[in-house]
């Protein structure tokens, strides 16, 4: 089984810590210096770098959290000048913000090497043929999968989404071995293979690496199964580096976390206390070699737990559980994070006002959908039946401009939503993840 970093990877933890802890030190002393933020932060806690002198230290430091980055836009976080960034990623805030994050040089040449680890883990070799299938742009993920699988020396077919037909036949036709996806749309891919009436082992289709969405083991089975592939899950974040944190090998058995580039923690999401080893809580990650924009104690949101036995495959490295739940309203559909406050702003800003309403996620075969409902108020009563369909254009406008996703908007007569204590459940999520 091959493994892409041995050195790192299979690293014994007294190395591993020490190593953790010269990073974690500069990394500190960097932010300090350069991120006004981390430096004011440090001073209302009266800490300076020179306290932090074990990784039991770490917990001394603040949490920092989403809204810590939506405020400090767009560079406020960086900690170098922006004429050493080479690249520039963004994903969608908690309001009409989103979060910017740079790399410099360096910075890209380890995420590419990081993203190798789990390609190569997974089975990837540089006689294969990637087709990506996700959204080239500010998005991270297709750029960080594309640059793993060059740096592994493979053939990169940058597909992009959409397109179904298309993708299947430049599946058949070029030959792809690997597919880069998020599980549902893959599961698009399979069932519109099987109306086709494809045979899928004719294909040359042999790994698929998916992520940015929570599946479960379930549909890990329908995509083998459908794709005649094996399926492997990947772990990133677009705020930390993008993909490229952790990812499975081929034994299945949680996902390697690199912890060589992040320091992990569990820690409690009610009161931030550090939970022990095997706790499930809430996934805390300090960037350990970042240039350009390093992250302290970055609450991720996702609940998992940490498993610190040496993995089959020979690889020393924490394994994190699967996240399929978060400790905040953030729903992931179809690769895009949104949260309800972005909706809710959407709905208001349309109404100019208030208004009743509620978010239904479902999934259809493999896709997901939102719709949002609003209940008839008098404002909305009052308008003649085109303004009344003009004010829906201009909610789902909204929407696609605020959380940068499409959505179908409907009205309902007034008190038709179900109340629960008098309050309406903001969002309905009716997928079987």
């Amino acid at each position: 089984m091959k493994i892409w970093d041995p050195t790192h990877e299979c690293i014994s933890r007294d190395e591993l810590e020490q190593l953790q802890l010269e990073r974690l030190q500069a990394t500190i002393n960097r932010v300090h210096k350069n991120v006004i933020h981390y430096r004011k932060k440090f001073n209302e806690l009266d800490i300076i770098p020179e306290d932090i002198i074990s990784l039991a230290d770490l917990s001394k430091l603040p949490l920092t959290s989403k809204d810590d980055l939506s405020h400090n836009y767009p560079y406020g976080m960086f900690a170098v000048p922006l004429r050493e960034v080479v690249r520039i990623h963004s994903s969608s805030g908690t309001g009409s913000k989103p979060i910017v994050a740079g790399y410099t040089k360096n910075d890209i040449r380890i995420w590419s090497n990081l993203v190798a680890r789990f390609m190569t883990a997974a089975g990837v070799t540089h006689d294969d043929l990637v087709q990506v299938t996700f959204h080239y742009g500010l998005f991270t993920g297709a750029f960080g999968l594309h640059y793993g699988a060059e740096t592994i020396g493979a053939s990169v077919i940058p597909m992009g989404t959409g397109n179904t037909e298309r993708q299947i036949m430049i599946m058949q036709d070029y030959k792809s071995t690997v597919l880069v996806s998020t599980p549902s749309y893959a599961l698009e891919l399979a069932f519109r293979i099987e109306q086709l009436g494809i045979n899928p082992k004719s294909l040359s289709l042999k790994v698929g690496l998916f992520g940015g969405e929570p599946w479960s083991e379930k549909m890990r089975n329908e995509l083998e199964q459908g794709l005649a592939i094996k399926a492997t899950e990947n772990y990133g974040l677009s705020e930390v580096i993008g993909p490229g944190i952790a990812g499975e090998c081929s034994c299945k058995n949680g996902l390697h976390l690199y912890e060589d580039a992040f320091l992990p923690e569990i820690i409690d999401p009610d009161t931030g206390r550090v939970l022990p080893a095997g706790a499930e809580g809430e996934l805390v990650i300090t960037t350990l070699n970042k240039e350009a924009f390093p992250l302290i104690r970055y609450r991720t949101r996702d609940m998992t737990s940490l498993d610190y036995a040496p993995c089959a495959c020979g690889r020393t490295l924490v394994r994190m559980k699967k996240t399929n739940r978060r400790s905040d309203d953030m729903l992931s559909i179809r690769g895009v994070n949104v949260y309800p406050s972005q909706i809710e702003e959407a709905v208001f800003g349309a109404v100019q006002g208030e208004a009743p309403y509620q978010i239904v996620v479902e999934r259809t075969q493999a896709m997901d959908s939102m719709e949002v409902i609003i209940e008839i108020t008098d404002k909305i009563f009052a308008l003649e039946l085109q303004k009344q369909r003009s004010f829906l254009e201009l909610v789902k406008k909204r929407i696609t401009s605020i959380a940068g996703m499409s959505a179908s908007v409907k009205l309902v007569e007034a008190n038709s939503i179900p109340r629960q204590d008098g309050k309406i459940k903001r969002v309905l999520d009716k997928r079987q993840i």
